[in-house]
This record gives C-alpha cells, sequence and structure tokens, in this order.
C-alpha cells in the first residue's frame, strides 16, 4: 500500500489530506477519478503527480472507508 505518499500537515491546506505535501488534496485527485479523468490525462496536466500518487490515493479512501466508530447505545 502506498498510504505513505499521504501528509496530513495543518500547515498545509488545512490540513487536508495531500498528495506527498504538495497543495494538491486527496479530495481533488479523487473527484478528477470519480468525473472519470482518465489516469494518464490525470498525469498530463498535473505533472508533478506520479501513478503512484492515484493509487495512494484510492488507498487511503478505502483505507478511510473502514474506519469505524462504534455507538454507544443507552442502557
Amino acid at each position: 500500500m502506498h498510504i505513505e505518499r499521504i501528509t496530513l500537515d495543518p500547515a498545509v491546506m488545512g490540513g487536508k489530506p495531500c498528495i506527498r505535501g504538495l497543495r494538491f488534496t486527496v479530495g481533488t485527485l479523487l473527484g478528477l477519478m470519480a468525473d472519470g479523468v482518465a489516469r494518464e490525462r490525470i498525469l498530463e496536466a498535473y505533472p508533478y503527480l506520479e501513478p503512484a500518487d492515484l493509487n495512494a490515493a484510492l488507498a487511503y479512501a478505502a483505507w478511510r472507508l473502514e474506519e469505524r466508530e462504534e455507538q454507544l447505545t443507552a442502557a
């Protein structure tokens, strides 16, 4: 997994998850992919991104979706 490519820094983009400390959020990248923009087109439009960054964004999103908070029920 490439999650180490995802950084969280309060001084960069308000602490949103970013790609390798760049001012490019995981949300932006996932949005492009969700809109059907081809990986090749994303990499052409943003030459500072690497193919592994796209994989890292997907892995990070999958990992975050697996996190669950247990809700306490009143006794």
